[in-house]
């Protein structure tokens, strides 16, 4: 979809609305409905068939969530978008769309640890092979990729070791193979990054994190190319269902208005904690996209904005040592999830990678004594006081 304002902060207000179409309305409208009535049952048949235009059964279609998916659409910079009930709805989709049995996935080394479990359920029951690659160079990627593979899947910063997987590099590898890149973009949000822009070829999000930004939402959003994403709509996400409810696609839209000033305030206080971090006795390393002494850091400052408002960082002593500090804390939420304006911590080896075996953990970099910390909209230094005094 071509984006008809320049400017990204013009473009999260306005783009995929005209209030002209919907009686003067500056706010989008809710369609609070299941199903439309056609006007006679020729109608019906038509729209059915696909020779006309106009919505059925909100499972298939609404207008509310229309407007959410064409303004990610334009957001990333890609022709379509689809909306779904949940990042791991999205996820699923994708991928099944994607892949058929005896196929196979590359896959950055960490993921999230429920699309690692998805990964599992497809290669348990539909033999869908895949295996991680750490994608630090091309010939790691090029050894890697087989006859059968069908798709990269990239986490870039990588959750929860804030890893950085540079998209040209490994779009450069997949165009020679004909392979499709999804990235999973949920951390950066296409205020900081844009991998279509990099030729990779899907884009998706869990936009219960930064896009809503108040906690209050589940949802998935993917982009990518018009024929891809009709196919998506007319197969996984119609069939298997995971749609999005439309009030939550209309808070969705509330919350992606005020994306780009959120995102400025989320980095800065971020990039603040992180500098006291690095020099506090009882942290043993930080992980930070904006870390410029991190070897990563050239591949952030090409493909992001800022570094984001993540921190990840190991703690010297044990899991109990770890598991007690968090319990230390008074105005930081021990919460799994990201991006509110809350600022939230959590155990992954214990939490959203618990289901991921312990030496596959290892292999992702994820320690018992490894915190990850989404930095809120509070001031920054009420944030690192709390901190302190869990030390």
């Amino acid at each position: 979809m071509t984006r008809k304002y320049k400017q990204f902060e013009t473009a999260v207000i306005h783009e995929g609305y005209d209030s002209k179409k919907h009686l003067g309305s500056l706010a989008t409208p809710l369609f609070q409905t299941s199903t439309f009535t056609f006007e006679n049952a020729e109608q019906g048949e038509r729209r059915f068939a696909g020779m006309e235009d106009g919505y059925i059964y909100s499972r298939l279609g609404n207008p509310t969530v229309q407007v959410l998916e064409e303004k990610i659409a334009a957001l990333e910079g890609g022709e379509a978008g689809l909306a779904f009930g949940s990042g791991m709805a999205a996820v699923s989709a994708v991928l099944f769309a994607l892949t058929k049995t005896d196929d196979h996935i590359l896959c950055s080394q960490g993921l999230y640890g429920c699309t690692f479990g998805l990964l599992q359920l497809m290669k348990n029951k539909y033999r869908i092979a895949h295996d991680f690659c750490e994608m630090n160079t091309e010939e790691q990627v090029r050894k890697m990729i087989r006859p059968e593979t069908t798709c990269i899947y990239v986490e870039t910063p990588i959750n929860p070791t804030m890893k950085m997987i540079d998209l040209q590099m490994v779009v450069r590898v997949a165009k020679e193979y004909n392979v499709t890149v999804v990235v999973d973009n949920t951390f950066s949000t296409p205020y900081l990054q844009r991998p279509l822009e990099y030729g990779c070829d899907i884009v998706l999000h869990s936009a219960t994190k930064y896009l809503c930004g108040h906690g209050d939402v589940v949802a998935g959003l993917v982009v990518g190319k018009k024929d891809f994403m009709t196919h998506i709509a007319g197969t996984t996400q119609k069939d298997i269902g995971g749609i999005i409810s439309p009030f939550d696609a209309w808070l969705l839209l509330r919350g992606i208005k005020t994306l780009p000033v959120r995102m400025d305030r989320h980095s800065a206080n971020a990039m603040a904690i992180f500098h006291e971090l690095k020099k506090h006795p009882k942290v043993k390393k930080v992980y930070y996209p904006g870390d410029d002494a991190s070897p990563d850091h050239y591949i952030m400052q090409k493909q992001m904005k800022h570094g984001g408002g993540l921190i990840s960082f190991e703690l010297h002593g044990t899991k109990q040592d770890a598991q007690d500090f968090l319990n230390k804390l008074k105005l930081i939420k021990i919460a799994v999830s990201l991006g509110d304006a809350e600022t939230l911590i959590q155990h992954p080896a214990t939490m959203t990678h618990s289901a991921v075996p312990e030496d596959s953990r290892e292999q992702m970099g994820i320690s018992d004594q490894l915190v990850r910390l989404s930095v809120g909209l509070e001031a920054w230094q009420d944030v690192w006081q709390d901190l302190q005094q869990a030390f």
